[in-house]
């Protein structure tokens, strides 16, 4: 008889930002596939005994293959046990859950998904701003700064990422942002439009820098930190005081 795999969102890193759904599924599951962002002081809420498997990708290091985490969700969930794949922030957001979950029913597996706190939610709680404003900041969108080589992808909407009354929130964006930076002053996105630079949000070395796009695209093209980073960038993103 086949087990049960729960996608469950854990949030940024910050553990009293799991939902209450997400910490009954880690005290109830047999086995815990977790990425790096949801290490830590999340999985204490495991069930003792249950296997805590590491599956977590970033870039620069050497990472399981998504077909390799697929394979070992199947795995388990066929031997009869119940599986928590806890993802980082929320598991709908860039967490390449569409694969695995595509694996889990291609193998007639029953699963859940439960949603989480979004890391761009908890970089601007933390900042101390909103992410929309009437008439100013109308509209928020999420996008990432890599493809799948690491690159800048192509093909974005420049229109819409240049629009100056959007907030846009750029993942995985460490690298490409000059890259990104200088293409969206080209299409006319004023090179002191605010930016929030949210490094490690949610975890105890969590650092926010607060600029403008020219500057932080001048500041990253330097940089050696290897934080994982969201970059903000739009009317309202560096209103209030620095709360780093």
């Amino acid at each position: 008889m086949n087990g049960f795999v729960s996608f469950v969102s854990s949030g940024p890193g910050d553990p009293e930002l799991l939902t209450l759904k997400a910490v009954d599924r880690l005290r109830s599951a047999d086995a815990v596939l977790f990425d790096d962002l949801s290490s830590g002081p999340i999985l204490a809420h495991a069930r003792p005994g249950a296997d805590l498997v590491g599956v977590g990708k970033r870039a620069g290091r050497v990472s399981p293959r998504q077909s390799h985490v697929s394979r070992l969700l199947v795995d388990y969930a066929k031997a009869g046990q119940r599986i928590v794949r806890l993802k980082s922030g929320d598991a709908g957001i860039f967490g390449r859950l569409e694969e695995e979950v595509i694996a889990v029913r291609a193998a007639g597996i029953s699963y859940e998904i439960i949603p989480g706190v979004t890391s761009p939610c908890a970089a601007a709680a933390a900042a101390g701003i909103p992410l929309t404003r009437r008439q100013t900041a109308q509209r928020v969108q999420f996008v990432t700064g890599a493809d799948v080589t690491g690159g800048l992808p192509s093909g974005y909407n420049l229109a819409a990422l240049a629009d100056p009354t959007a907030t846009t929130v750029v993942f995985m964006g460490r690298r490409t942002f000059p890259q990104l930076a200088r293409t969206l002053i080209a299409h006319g996105l004023p090179p002191t439009t605010p930016t929030l630079l949210a490094e490690a949000v949610g975890h105890s070395d969590q650092k926010l820098t607060r600029g403008n796009l020219e500057g932080l695209a001048a500041e990253l093209s330097t940089g050696t930190s290897v934080a994982p980073v969201l970059i903000l960038y739009g009317p309202l993103a560096n209103v209030a005081d620095d709360t780093a």
